[in-house]
């Protein structure tokens, strides 16, 4: 770790001794930090680090415990978001705060002075959104957009109200290539104008190329502090967890046995408005396989999952088959009883009752397919609790799971922990056929890491797997073949190794066709 000057002084944002309390615990433990005037700063660190307590409570959403903020040398108080706001703190979530149904002018209207006609906001948007290198057209709806657009509209929206400081969450983790390129152009023309950017990010290879500086968190205490252009993405991430993060290794994976999961010019229509409809998917994954499904979010990945895992079932039977058996009228249980596993998105509320127990959890999701292990009493359908503890116990220590005790509420473990978790559940059983969606979503590199081997373990030793990823670095990583998904629409699918990000990122804008014209319209841009 390189140091790096340790004063505040004229620095725009310092906090103090920043400190918060749940209960006993600290989520924010003793904070010095300070961001200057013109900087584009990094905070990073492991999922339950500290990184979101700290920045709400730079936006007012949580109030400290301890410690003080001082803005440009004067301490404050920072009540609420609109508090932030008027002292010139804008910020943009990871998951946006958008309503589909309205258009972009409208959506920004919500959050700024009422008294403001629209039709000046429309204006204004749009010559900022023009100034900054983000178009947008202010009368378009936001269900019309795609994920990158809708994007701008929260950076135009924060820049409306003229910040000096701009808070960004993982802002690249919806984005493809050539979006998160122009993001930077964006960011580097902030920092231009003297304004300064805390940047928020699990991608350490953007970090290292577009931060000033950056702070490392872990376990709620700043651990060190550097110049990340002066580090490697194995040194950072290294602060990050305090121990070596181990490389993916992908060895063992290449050679393809036999089509384990297909799909059959499978076709769904949109369910709701602002769904998108699968239009004639065609895919193969053979036993040994690893088929990475890239793309930019809101292009029918979630639709995708639900199609294959059975969540909703096709019209047609033969338009999925499992291990040869046609399985488009099944539903979930049925096709994890031929070997499938599946994981979903969303870590709460989908893949898991946060309210539950880990072993409930594991009940719930394996009820059908391991009956035998887990409930006994015959037609009484007691469930074998022993059994049951024993199973999260064994799933926790081979994806070292961390938690607060031997059997917590789900919702009590950081989203790492959680989501090996989850993974580590389906692993359990070895499943023949495994569907993951974003498997490693908002995780930190550590946990990232061990998930990652073990999808290319479960193929090593003979599964199919299936991963879609928004995470080129987590497709590069762990595929041996990669397709792109596009309005609903999926391309061929290519070796990982005669695939560039550049030619990623014209599929994921939706340019379909062989490899020939495919690299030379990468060669043209």
């Amino acid at each position: 770790m390189q140091a790096v000057e340790a004063s505040a002084d004229g620095a725009l944002l310092a906090v103090r001794n920043l400190t918060k309390l749940f209960g006993s615990f600290a989520a924010c433990d003793g904070i010095d930090l300070f961001i200057r005037p013109g900087e584009i700063h990094a905070l990073l660190g492991e999922n339950g680090a500290g990184k979101s307590t700290l920045v709400k409570m730079l936006f007012g959403v949580l109030s400290p415990t301890a410690g003080e903020l001082l803005w440009k040398g004067v301490p404050v108080e920072i009540a609420s978001p609109g508090a932030a706001r008027r002292l010139g703190i804008g910020m943009v979530f990871q998951h946006f705060s958008l309503f589909e149904a309205l258009t972009v002018a409208e959506n920004i209207a919500l959050s700024l002075d009422a008294t403001i006609p629209l039709a000046h906001i429309a204006e204004r948007a749009s010559e900022l959104s023009h100034a900054y290198g983000l178009p947008l057209d202010p009368n378009a709806h936001v269900a019309d957009l795609s994920v990158g657009e809708r994007q701008r509209i929260e950076i135009v929206r924060a820049l409306l109200q003229n910040p000096e400081l701009i808070i960004l969450d993982e802002p690249t983790s919806v984005l493809t290539p050539q979006e998160a390129d122009r993001l930077f152009e964006t960011l580097f023309k902030l920092r231009g104008e003297g304004r300064s950017v805390l940047y928020i990010s699990h991608r350490l290879e953007e970090v290292q190329r577009i931060c000033d500086r950056a702070t490392v968190l872990r376990h709620g205490k700043v651990t060190g502090a550097c110049d990340p252009k002066q580090e490697t993405a194995a040194s950072l991430a290294r602060m990050m967890v305090g121990a070596e993060v181990p490389h993916v290794s992908a060895e063992g994976t290449s050679a393809k046995g036999a089509v384990l999961l297909e799909a059959r010019h499978l076709t769904a229509p949109a369910r709701t408005p602002f769904s998108v409809g699968l239009r004639n998917i065609c895919l193969k994954v053979h036993a040994g396989e690893v088929l990475a499904i890239a793309g930019v979010a809101g292009n029918g990945q979630g639709e995708l999952f639900e199609a294959l895992s059975g969540e909703y079932p096709s019209a047609e039977d033969g338009a999925v088959r499992i291990r040869d058996t046609s399985v488009g009228r099944l539903g979930i249980n049925g096709r994890r009883l031929l070997g499938a596993g599946f994981v979903p998105e969303e870590r709460h509320g989908h893949a898991a009752v946060t309210a539950l127990s880990l072993s409930d959890n594991l009940v719930l999701a394996r009820y059908h397919s391991d009956r035998r292990a887990f409930v006994g009493g015959g037609m009484l359908g007691i469930i074998r609790h022993t059994a049951v503890k024993a199973a999260a116990k064994r799933i926790s220590a081979a994806m070292d799971v961390r938690k607060s005790g031997e059997d917590p509420p789900a919702g009590s473990l950081s989203g790492g922990n959680l989501q090996k978790f989850i993974v580590g559940r389906e692993l359990d059983r070895q499943p023949s056929v495994l569907i993951v969606n974003q498997p490693t979503w908002g995780v930190d590199a550590g946990a990232a890491s061990r998930i990652r081997q073990a999808l290319v373990d479960l193929a090593r030793a003979g599964s199919a797997v299936l991963v879609i990823s928004q995470d080129l670095d987590e497709i590069f990583e762990v595929a041996t073949e990669i397709a792109v998904i596009s309005e609903g629409r999926l391309s061929d699918a290519y070796p990982a190794r005669d695939l560039s990000r550049e030619k990623i990122g014209l599929l994921m804008g939706g340019l379909y066709g062989k490899a020939e014209p495919l690299a030379e319209a990468a060669d043209a841009h």
